[in-house]
């Protein structure tokens, strides 16, 4: 139960990203309702959950000396450099997460970042 309301955290912060970064869209139906808009949102959470489970740990460890130097700022780039992936492997369909520019990207990913980190003091892990 908590990975579905942490499945759907995610997708709120993606969806308030989209809302608040002129360069960040979700790319829906237009014909159908808010309901195709919402599994369409909820596609690319799991997208973005399944690359950062698997590529941001590679990632993270491959680039640990500019983390260490940069005192952890780094990271942000990493984060943002994930919701571009994201952005990327969704794009081979016709909906999905579409960015444009890096700097949205990372403003993209501080929202994000924030967000979640919020979501995660309202639902510690077990």
């Amino acid at each position: 139960m908590q990975l579905v309301l942490r499945l759907i955290g995610t997708a709120f912060a993606i969806w308030l990203a989209a809302l608040w970064v002129g360069k960040i869209e979700i790319a829906s139906p237009p014909d159908q309702g808010n309901g195709a808009k919402i599994v369409v949102l909820l596609a690319v959470a799991v997208v973005f959950t399944l690359v950062n489970a698997f590529v941001k740990p590679i990632v993270k460890l491959l680039s640990l000396p500019l983390v260490i130097v940069t005192l952890g700022l780094f990271l942000l780039v990493i984060n943002a450099l994930m919701l571009w992936l994201t952005a990327w492997i969704t794009e081979a369909t016709d909906y999905g997460l579409r960015i444009d520019g890096f700097w949205a990207a990372l403003l993209g990913a501080v929202i994000i970042t924030i967000v979640n980190w919020a979501i995660g003091i309202i639902l510690p892990d077990d």
